[in-house]
């Protein structure tokens, strides 16, 4: 009868008694050769099976994180103390599992914030015109100018502290929308409420208000009104 594999067969009792060796030494000569005999091929190892058992493999740049992995591994492998009564193969197990863990919260934020964002900017989206229906480029800069008249002219308004702040925020980008990097509508929003200050809330609300007065704009437009 085959005796059963062990699952850690690649982490064997010379790699753990050379870990040992390890920090038991301040000979760098010493510590190379245990490590590139039969430290780093375990860590390899190692690195891979906490990957796929756990499902790590979904992270970004999987590849580049397992190599900055095992350069971390090395980092702490002098700190690593067998008189805790901690085997080696556990330990390492344990830290490896957590810097990935670590990594997929950080990436998991990042999604989030990212699907945070872009729900926000389709809720203060500034209107857009629909280019496509202005072929000439002459009768394009005429909307535009007109736009512009028309915005400036709310200005005129009896407005709320707020509205006022954010009716000047968009005139300042659409005055200086040759000089303002705008790579897409989040970045839109980020201007917005870096020059007015003001939160999500009342900016979506003073936006809305935009909205409105911009539709009955647009309305008269296509009706040859203006």
């Amino acid at each position: 009868m085959k005796s059963k594999k062990s699952k850690n067969h690649y982490f064997t009792k010379i790699t753990e008694e050379a870990i040992i060796k390890y920090c038991g030494t301040e000979n760098n000569t010493t510590r190379t050769k245990l490590y590139v005999e039969e430290i780093q091929p375990a860590f390899d190892e190692l690195v891979n099976k906490i990957v796929y058992t756990y499902k790590f493999t979904s992270l970004e740049n999987i590849d580049f994180l397992k190599e900055d992995c095992k350069v971390w591994l090395t980092t702490i492998l002098s700190k690593f103390d067998p008189s805790q009564g901690t085997k080696a193969f556990s330990y390492f197990s344990v830290v490896t599992k957590n810097w990935f863990t670590h990594k997929a919260k950080k990436q998991n934020q990042k999604n989030r914030r990212e699907v945070h964002y872009d729900s926000m900017i389709r809720e203060t989206e500034i209107p857009e015109v629909d280019h496509q229906g202005f072929l000439e480029q002459a009768e394009q800069k005429e909307f535009w100018s007109l736009l512009l008249s028309e915005v400036e002219s709310w200005q005129q308004l009896k407005l709320k502290e707020n509205e006022k702040k954010v009716l000047d925020a968009v005139l300042l980008i659409m005055k200086n929308i040759d000089d303002i990097e705008i790579f897409n509508k989040k970045a839109i929003y980020l201007y917005l409420r870096e020059i007015t200050g003001l939160n999500t809330k009342q900016i979506v609300s003073c936006l809305n208000k935009m909205r409105a007065k911009f539709a009955v704009f647009k309305e008269k437009w296509n009706k040859g009104e203006i």
